[in-house]
């Protein structure tokens, strides 16, 4: 038989075992509604399903409120100053060089502007840096060009590839990988071959770290989003509130299949993550991520 007829033969079994093996993790969690996905001509941020992520939307407005004050008042005053000192109307300017009174006001005004953003702010971020107690701990490392995950207290972990990854095009056979795993085209360099699963409800601490350059994880609609660097190990939590499936991409440029390194989180019911967990034992048992060869300090 010659190359070229064993070549695609084996690359159909290979994906077939592929799209079976992900199917039996798979059926424990049931038809999940796909919630958090950028659409097209988006200018708004995902739905939010934590606390964190409602935070941040709520500071991005505050703070976009104090921006169009601000841009409004100093349009009406040049507004103002084209109008009341254009040269017809004032043949003869004035001959002053400072006014101290205005100068300590466009001083103080800013200062104060920036004490208030910081005062909302801040408390915002101490938020996301002070890490819990975890329901559920998940080591994620970045790889060029992929995500290890290891369930630390599981004894398990796993890789997960971009649905169509050295394909890195929409053809009709990764279209039909991604309608086996459950997906549509339109989810092409989203989803994953496998997902962190995670309960409902549950504190969910991610520790990243990467094995070759930076990278960053980021999932919008939990607003989180932790740069993985080699050497080091950060942390970042959420507690989801709502059952579905979320995406995210790598974060930091990291080399050119960088747009090719998706993130797919499925959020379950506790029931659902418990059967789960069984499968997965089963099917990732002796089975960790590719070890980093790199010492790895706590930040």
């Amino acid at each position: 038989m010659r190359l070229s007829m064993v070549l695609p033969a084996l690359a159909s079994a290979f994906m077939a075992s592929a799209a079976w093996a992900q199917s039996s993790l798979e059926a424990p969690l049931g038809d999940l509604e796909i919630i958090g996905k950028p659409v097209p001509d988006g200018v708004n941020f995902q739905p939010s399903v934590t606390e964190l992520a409602r935070d941040i939307v709520w500071l991005d407005t505050f703070v976009l409120v104090i921006i169009t004050v601000i841009t409004l008042f100093v349009t009406a005053l040049l507004a103002y100053a084209a109008y009341a000192f254009a040269e017809k109307r004032n043949p003869n300017p004035a001959k002053f060089t400072h006014n101290s009174v205005l100068e300590v006001a466009w001083t103080i005004v800013p200062i104060l502007i920036l004490v208030v953003i910081g005062a909302f702010s801040l408390p915002v971020l101490f938020k996301q840096q002070t890490i819990p107690e975890g329901d559920v701990i998940v080591k994620v490392t970045g790889y060029q060009w992929y995500w290890g995950y290891e369930y630390v207290d599981e004894g398990f972990g796993f890789d997960s590839f971009m649905i169509g990854a050295g394909e890195n095009r929409l053809t009709p056979e990764v279209s039909a990988e991604l309608q086996a795993a459950g997906y549509s085209d339109g989810e092409f360099l989203l989803a994953t071959d496998t997902a962190v699963v995670v309960p409902v409800g549950k504190t969910v601490v991610m520790q990243v770290t990467a094995a070759d350059v930076i990278h960053s994880w980021t999932i919008p609609s939990f607003g989180v989003k932790q740069d993985a660097v080699p050497g080091r190990l950060a942390e970042l939590w959420f507690v989801a509130e709502q059952e579905g499936i979320y995406f995210g991409q790598c974060s930091e440029l990291c080399g050119q299949a960088h747009a090719y390194m998706p993130i797919t989180v499925k959020v379950v019911s506790e029931e659902a993550y418990a059967e789960w967990l069984e499968a997965a034992r089963a099917e990732y048992a002796g089975i960790e991520s590719a070890p980093s060869t790199i010492k790895v300090a706590s930040n």
